[in-house]
């Protein structure tokens, strides 16, 4: 079976550790699996994709972070400010340009295996791909014929090197949609480790590589072509993978199995516009920041929000490996199991995370310092939306619950609410307080989605994140990352004496006591699933 989260119903899988996972009970007196069995063969799915997903989540990180240090310390704040800002509305145009159809790959063709309709893989395939690649190119026509006004617009004092930029992205866009297509396929299928190898490891790596060359050989001209280069060999991958994996499922489609076009798009539309907010929420103050307060600020705010979204990797890792898991069991109206996965994704997000933004929010003047002097400015930006990626955290994964059980246009009301509150403040305070404007925008943004997705998917749906494990898993955190480095910074100040010892105090309460608490914390499955990973 492949790695991830496949919902094959012919698999056998099994998961160690506590509780209904490992009840001996196998099935009931019709023969039908109990939700014992189905609650730890899904754990174990989501365990194994968590794994992969965890892995190229690290290496995606330390990448991007690695880059970041490239490009500040390589060319000026003002091109660096530049490059931020393109790439962000590359990030921008390409996420509304799949059209939503990232989840609804996921959400139909789970929901498909599920039943036992293989053969639909395909088709569903094709019913996305020919809507999204049509769309990247219309939009690459747009923004290469309108990339000096755009550059104008983003950019007013460096217009030249901004439309240049604007114009090799518009080539570039198109290419990334057709690779996220492909790799979305290949989730819903029930693999991670496509999405792992190419998009979190091979292409940051090769982007990486790529931009070192481009600052050392060229300079600030050649900065952002080296970036989308890395663009077109994963794509190729991405299609090349997920056609070798839809062979085994190319098989006839059955008489009473259709493919829902009307209902995916139903379904994938809202997701789409979800889906450019949620990156708009992450990147659109970076150009607003340049619109309002220039390239230099916009190139300390980028710096300083490198951060979070590293944090943010380990997150997403474990949300794509439970997508598939969620939609088949609250297709299958399994609220036990549902739940189950939803606390678990929750308590693992926060062993992931927590310690990060703890050590983030504790020493953030320090930390900005790594991008040089003139960057000290991101240390208030790194506080405050460190505090509130730990109020978010803390909610789980809760818009992908509101999505797999089909309600994507309540996760559009709420990210729209939230984005128009972000843009509110940014336009309000980022003119006088630049910087920290946007930090508050964006982090009183986040704070407000999630809880707002909490209410529904805790009132409307019966399900919560809050179980003896995300308990266990917050309080581990939060004594070995927040109160030992907290009491070291008091002690003996913010250098980086103090941050080295807090990490390493911190670990070492951390490693053994998580180790422990194994069972307790459902790890095992994933312990094992890393374990192999790292030997393979």
């Amino acid at each position: 079976m492949p790695d991830g989260v496949g919902l094959d119903s012919g698999s056998q899988a099994s998961v160690t550790g506590p509780g209904p996972s490992a009840s001996p009970a196998t099935a009931d007196r019709s023969g039908a699996s109990s939700p014992q069995v189905g609650h730890g063969n899904s754990l174990a799915r989501v365990a194994r994709g968590s794994a992969i997903n965890l892995v190229g989540a690290a290496v995606s990180a330390v990448a991007n972070f690695a880059l970041t240090l490239v490009v500040t310390h390589g060319v000026n704040a003002t091109a660096a400010g530049v490059f931020f800002a393109t790439t962000s509305l590359f990030l921008i145009v390409s996420s509304l340009g799949q059209l939503g159809s990232d989840t609804g790959l996921v959400y139909f063709i789970a929901r498909a295996r599920a039943s036992g309709n293989h053969g639909l893989v395909r088709p569903y395939l094709r019913t996305a791909l020919g809507p999204v690649a049509t769309t990247g190119l219309a939009a690459a026509c747009a923004m290469f014929i309108l990339a000096p006004q755009l550059a104008e617009l983003t950019n007013p004092g460096h217009v030249s090197l901004a439309t240049g930029y604007l114009r090799v992205m518009a080539v570039a866009v198109p290419i990334a949609l057709v690779e996220q297509v492909n790799l979305s396929t290949t989730r819903g299928i029930g693999t991670m480790r496509p999405n792992a190898l190419i998009e979190q490891i091979g292409r940051p790596v090769l982007q990486l590589i790529l931009v070192a060359v481009a600052v050392i050989v060229g300079g600030a001209a050649v900065l952002l072509p080296a970036w989308c280069l890395s663009y077109a060999p994963a794509a190729i991958a991405a299609w090349l993978w997920c056609q070798h994996l839809c062979r085994p499922t190319d098989v006839r489609v059955p008489p009473n199995a259709v493919v829902e076009r009307g209902a995916f798009w139903r379904f994938s539309t809202p997701r789409a516009l979800t889906s450019i907010i949620q990156v708009a929420m992450q990147r659109l103050d970076i150009i607003l920041v340049g619109a309002l307060a220039g390239a230099v600020n916009a190139a300390v705010y980028a710096a300083a929000t490198r951060f979070v979204v590293a944090g943010q990797l380990g997150n997403n890792a474990i949300s794509l490996a439970a997508q598939p898991g969620l939609a088949g069991s609250l297709a299958r109206e399994d609220r036990y199991t549902t739940n189950s996965i939803y606390q678990t994704a929750t308590a693992w997000m926060i062993l992931v995370s927590w310690p990060l933004y703890l050590v983030f929010a504790i020493f953030s003047h320090r930390l900005v310092l790594a991008f040089g002097s003139g960057y000290s400015g991101g240390a208030v930006v790194l506080l405050l939306l460190s505090i509130a990626m730990l109020m978010a955290t803390a909610t789980g994964m809760v818009d992908q619950v509101l999505s797999m059980a089909g309600h994507t246009s309540w996760n559009l009301a709420n990210a729209f609410v939230a984005v128009a509150i972000m843009l509110a403040l940014d336009l309000w305070l980022i003119p006088k307080h630049a910087v920290l404007g946007a930090a508050i925008g964006w982090g009183a943004a986040i704070v407000i989605r999630n809880l707002a997705a909490l209410a529904l998917v805790a009132g409307v749906l019966r399900l919560h994140p809050i179980g003896a494990v995300t308990v266990s898993a917050a309080g581990l955190a939060a004594i070995s990352y927040g109160a030992i480095p907290w009491i070291v910074r008091t002690a003996i100040g913010d250098g980086l004496a103090s941050l080295l010892a807090s990490v390493m105090l911190g670990t070492l309460c951390y490693a053994p006591t998580l180790w422990w608490m194994r069972s307790r914390l459902h790890l095992d499955g994933l312990l094992s699933s890393l374990s192999r990973r790292t030997r393979t």
